[in-house]
């Protein structure tokens, strides 16, 4: 079966989540081929099996390299096993109304997505990735066809009200107002920041002597428990040793090294090293 044909039929068992970014309507799927409204707004499976729901395109500054890059990290290095366990955990106690909807806001190229939902191994569970780059849900596709990966943006989730029985915030920007929108009662949201250590020797390595080289949640949090009251709370953090190719790849996928100059990071890339994972879960319940 190809796979825009498996998607749309794992789309049609679940057709309920989806909500027309057009016109607000519930939507089916059509042939096997669509998304479709009421009011005949359609939208495409891609041959990759991801549909794009943008209105418009919209140019971001992660490309393909970069998520090249972000997928052979998370996959290979293992730098984020203690996060996926710590989320799987607690994602798997969430009862849905007929099937456990986990919606990745901000999912990328999906791999965190996927580690964590292969880690529930709950038949009733479905997840669904969305994020604004596509060459990111293209990758996700390609990767993950067991789930949903819809081309969208936060702030107008193509997600139908009260239908998303977990929402995944990881190192992503937030849309409170959108989140709070789709997210089912009894739900919860997780939401994952940087801890102060978090990649702190490559922080260290761009930015030393400069207040780049330190970080402070303290607003980020402030923030989310603004929406959600006292939330609860996790903390992770380890020191992961990481070879060669993960420190290029982990170079390579970072915003924090976007505006390096040209070999800046060779001295540590080429010295295995070990990196600190620093991580805050914060739990939030609607």
């Amino acid at each position: 079966m190809k796979k825009k044909e498996k998607s749309a039929q794992l789309a049609a068992r679940h057709a309920d989540i989806f909500r027309c970014p057009v016109c607000g309507a519930d939507m089916h799927v059509r042939e096997q081929a669509s998304l479709v409204c009421r009011n005949a707004h359609a939208f495409d499976f891609a041959k990759q099996g991801y549909v794009n729901m943008l209105n418009k395109p919209v140019k971001t500054q992660y490309d393909k390299a970069l998520f090249e890059d972000r997928h052979a990290f998370i996959t290979e290095s293992g730098f984020y096993l203690a996060l996926h366990t710590a989320i799987a955990e607690t994602v798997g106690q969430v009862t849905g109304e007929s099937s456990l909807k986990v919606l990745d806001a901000g999912s990328g190229e999906g791999s965190h997505l996927a580690r964590i939902m292969a880690d529930i191994d709950r038949e009733d569970a479905v997840g669904v990735g969305v994020d604004i780059a596509k060459e990111g849900i293209m990758m996700a596709a390609k990767h993950y066809p067991e789930q949903l990966w819809l081309v969208g943006d936060l702030a107008d989730l193509p997600i139908a009200d009260a239908k998303s029985d977990v929402i995944l915030n990881i190192l992503s920007p937030a849309r409170y107002d959108a989140f709070n929108r789709v997210l089912a009662p009894g739900g919860c949201i997780i939401k994952v920041v940087p801890g102060a250590g978090y990649l702190k020797e490559l922080r260290e390595a761009l930015y030393k002597g400069t207040d780049k080289a330190q970080y402070d949640n303290a607003d980020t949090v402030a923030l989310f428990e603004a929406q959600y009251g006292p939330s609860e709370r996790m903390h992770i953090t380890k020191s992961v040793p990481l070879d060669e190719a993960a420190l290029r790849h982990l170079s390579g996928m970072s915003p924090l090294a976007w505006n390096q100059a040209p070999g800046e990071l060779d001295d540590f890339i080429t010295q295995a090293r070990t990196v600190t994972l620093d991580l805050e879960i914060l739990i939030g319940r609607k």
